[in-house]
């Protein structure tokens, strides 16, 4: 008896996903390499000069690593409770860092001990930072303050309470040592000038403000809060440029790309999202195992660090140009290929004794089903949830080999309304599908032909019935425009071609009138 022969399953080119510049610029990083921590990773800060240490603020320490380093080469640990938010000065010789006893701490780089402390707030500092002339420092506190420190001598020049609640993100400006702009969980963004008493601009951004990022021009400012990143126009007073909303979960903090041409946003979604600064469209996406809370871009874009809240440090390094070269030279291997056939095509000697080893067919369900010619059950068993929304190649298969077999129409009969509202449903959803058509048309007639007798005795049946027809209705107004279309555009192409004489044995060039020679017998 032969064998049974399992259901073809047809395989259809998948659409790959568009290559674009960034695509290729993006993903041209190495494998990550992790690092656990000993807490929530809070704060990542690269040094502006080289080698371009970055600083990581996680638990009661801050860890300073190398640009290639996989353990730390400096360790700050001279906090009494969580730290937060270690910023390098500009110089990349001084860091300040907040903590939960309020108590703002300066650091020098090539020491451990603190060189100054600087006391005043009443609660956690988030936020720290250094003024564009080196010797201030900005912090921020949910005691709702924001402060203004002298470091030489270690005084408080300016305190400003105007937020209602805890400030939790700040920048200072770069071109300008007075200006810088705090965010606050009360939804606001407020810039304030040093040598005024209180804020000169206000922005809401209605929901609770969790990073800010100032462009290198300074005129545009980034908030993100909420599932929502906003840009503001500062040269207009604060005015709204841009909402997105493109993250399922908070987004917790904002980089710029090195030449300022890409925004990247992380969220605890778990994934980072890169934009395209001049229409704000998400043009990449990287997906990370944990929620991230912290991510900063080396210079020149070299690395990408993210910290989440697992503890774990991601660090993704740029491939080098010789390796980029090897990685798009060498051909895809496939070792389980080699493995499976080792030994196929060994030829038995004269003397040996061959003892074949009977092959276990590993059959489907629904040919196990046609197998035992229990047509009816395989094709529910093609018309499952699970197959007809992620395979619908499956359910297509059967329903084509139950049409070659002639049992199709046996299949179809005797079955409930919700059965049918169900069959029909998958018709109206892939009838139309160029790859599908060729065997979901004949089946649909098939259909008609086996229940017309019962039409309008079933109001769910009858709603898909029209729902059906307006879709081959649709689609054959579409195909007709199309061949129209078609029409036209071959017009087109012969009228655009050069046109070609082609010379007729009988006839005479020497003039135009195509006079015809006679010849002699």
């Amino acid at each position: 008896m032969a064998s049974f022969k399992p259901t073809k399953i047809q395989v259809y080119p998948k659409l790959g996903e568009k290559v674009t510049q960034d695509t290729l610029y993006w993903k041209n990083y190495k494998a990550p390499v992790q690092i656990k921590e000993f807490g929530a990773i809070t704060s990542i800060d690269f040094s502006p000069v080289a080698p371009h240490n970055f600083a990581v603020t996680a638990f009661t320490r801050i860890h300073i690593y190398g640009p290639f380093s996989q353990e730390p080469v400096k360790t700050l640990t001279r906090f009494k409770d969580t730290a937060y938010c270690g910023r390098f000065r500009s110089d990349g010789q001084l860091l300040v860092a907040g903590c939960e006893d309020s108590v703002v701490r300066l650091f020098d780089v090539s020491g451990k001990a603190a060189l100054r402390m600087f006391r005043g707030h009443t609660k956690a500092v988030h936020v720290t930072d250094f003024t564009s002339d080196r010797y201030q420092i900005l912090t921020g506190s949910d005691d709702y303050t924001c402060r203004l420190w002298d470091i030489p001598n270690a005084t408080e020049l300016n305190s400003y309470r105007e937020h209602t609640d805890y400030v939790r993100c700040g920048v200072t400006s770069k071109l300008n040592r007075d200006l810088f702009i705090t965010g606050s969980y009360d939804h606001t963004l407020k810039l304030f000038d040093a040598r005024a008493d209180k804020s000169v601009m206000t922005m809401d951004h209605g929901q609770p403000v969790e990073s800010l990022l100032l462009y290198p021009s300074e005129g545009l400012l980034v908030s993100a809060g909420g599932r929502h990143v906003k840009v503001w126009d500062l040269l207009k007073g604060g005015q709204p440029l841009v909402s997105m909303k493109n993250h399922h979960k908070t987004v917790t903090c904002l980089c710029l790309s090195s030449n300022g041409q890409r925004l990247l946003s992380a969220s605890l979604d778990r994934h980072v999202k890169v934009y395209n600064t001049t229409n704000y469209k998400v043009v990449h996406n990287f997906d990370y195992a944990a929620s991230i809370l912290s991510l900063a871009l080396a210079p020149n874009d070299e690395s990408i660090v993210a910290g989440m809240t697992n503890s774990i440090l991601s660090i993704k390094h740029r491939k080098s140009p010789e390796e980029s070269a090897e990685v798009s030279g060498q051909q895809r291997r496939t070792p389980s290929y080699r493995v499976f056939v080792k030994g196929k095509n060994y030829a038995p000697k004269q003397d040996d004794y061959l003892v074949s080893k009977p092959v276990k067919q590993h059959l489907a369900k629904y040919d196990k089903q046609l197998r035992t010619f229990n047509v009816s059950n395989s094709l529910d068993t093609a018309l499952a949830t699970w197959t007809r929304l992620r395979k619908p190649e499956i359910t297509v298969a059967v329903i084509k080999e139950l049409d070659r077999r002639g049992t199709l129409k046996n299949a179809l009969a005797g079955r409930d309304e919700q059965w049918l509202a169900r069959l029909l449903n998958f018709l109206i959803g892939n009838l139309v599908d160029p790859r599908f058509a060729a065997v979901l048309a004949p089946a649909a007639e098939m259909i008609l032909d086996v229940y017309r007798r019962v039409v309008g005795q079933s109001p769910l049946v009858d709603r898909q019935l029209l729902r059906l027809q307006e879709l081959l209705e649709r689609e054959i107004d579409y195909q007709q425009d199309l061949l129209e279309v078609l029409g036209m555009l071959d017009t087109l192409f012969a009228s655009s071609l050069p046109r070609l004489e082609v010379p007729h044995p009988g006839t005479s060039r020497a003039n135009g009138l195509g006079a015809v020679t006679s010849k002699k017998r």
